[in-house]
């Protein structure tokens, strides 16, 4: 415990000025936490980190995290997601070139992480470029949902929530944490509005945010069991790896994006 509260504040010490200041620096963030989490799934699938497709997937997911305006100046033929894609070829090209010691299978794991991971981190850009209000917002949820899942599940937690994935969730836990996080979400957006929607449609949608938060937690937890694995990484002592840390708002931000508030 000792160590997790010190790795936790550690990160927070270095986290906090980065996302207040902004621009650049959130940028650089990105990208290294990107990097970071696909060198992560990268090891749990076994694959060398220097390798031809680290490399090729390296690039790609910078690609996808990057801020849009970076493209603002291609020309008119040519577009992000098309450029991300060219990568993808060349991720297939390696499946013919190794003579399958890097397979279909390979490619389309490294495939699906670079846009999970990315899109996430490309988000989390967005988000801090609408403005830091926006940021706190989803970092809140997410913290808020985990916390109280965390301390409700302990307290009053029965019944298990996804046992063959995750057995130490609860379905009391999970409840209690979207609650407290729905109040605190609510409260926080009360006072410093972001949208343009009510105050009854953003506590809905503060609720629903929390719920995707959850499942993101999940869906990472899916992924290390399916690879046998306790914790996606060793980067953050007491905690795991960066995934570990960012696996819900890598789910929350893009469907904030979506309702229109990023």
């Amino acid at each position: 415990m000792k160590q997790r509260v010190i790795t936790a504040v550690v990160a927070l010490i270095i986290f906090i000025p980065i996302i207040v200041e902004g621009g650049i620096w959130v940028d650089i963030a990105a990208f290294a936490l990107g990097l970071v989490a696909l060198s992560e799934v990268l090891i749990m699938r076994k694959k060398l980190l220097v390798s031809p497709e680290a490399f090729i997937s390296g690039i790609g997911i910078l690609l996808v995290i990057a801020p849009q305006g970076w493209w603002a100046d291609l020309p008119h033929f040519l577009d992000s997601w098309y450029i991300v894609y060219l990568f993808v070829l060349l991720l297939l090209l390696r499946t013919v070139v190794s003579k399958n010691r890097f397979s279909f299978d390979d490619a389309g794991m490294i495939t699906l992480s670079m846009l999970y991971i990315g899109i996430g981190f490309h988000f989390f850009i967005a988000a801090r470029a609408v403005s830091l209000v926006a940021l706190l917002y989803a970092l809140f949820i997410v913290w808020t949902t985990d916390s109280g899942a965390y301390m409700i599940g302990r307290k009053i937690g029965k019944h298990k929530l996804a046992p063959h994935i995750s057995p130490n969730k609860t379905w009391e836990g999970s409840i209690g944490g979207s609650l407290v996080a729905t109040i605190v979400g609510s409260v926080f957006w009360y006072f410093f509005p972001i949208g343009h929607y009510s105050l009854i449609v953003m506590i809905i949608l503060t609720l629903i945010f929390s719920v995707v938060g959850q499942f993101g937690d999940l869906v990472e937890s899916a992924l290390k069991r399916y690879y046998g694995v306790k914790d996606s990484g060793k980067i953050l002592p007491g905690h795991g790896g960066i995934l570990d840390r960012f696996d819900s708002l890598l789910l929350v931000l893009p469907v904030i994006h979506l309702f229109g508030l990023i």
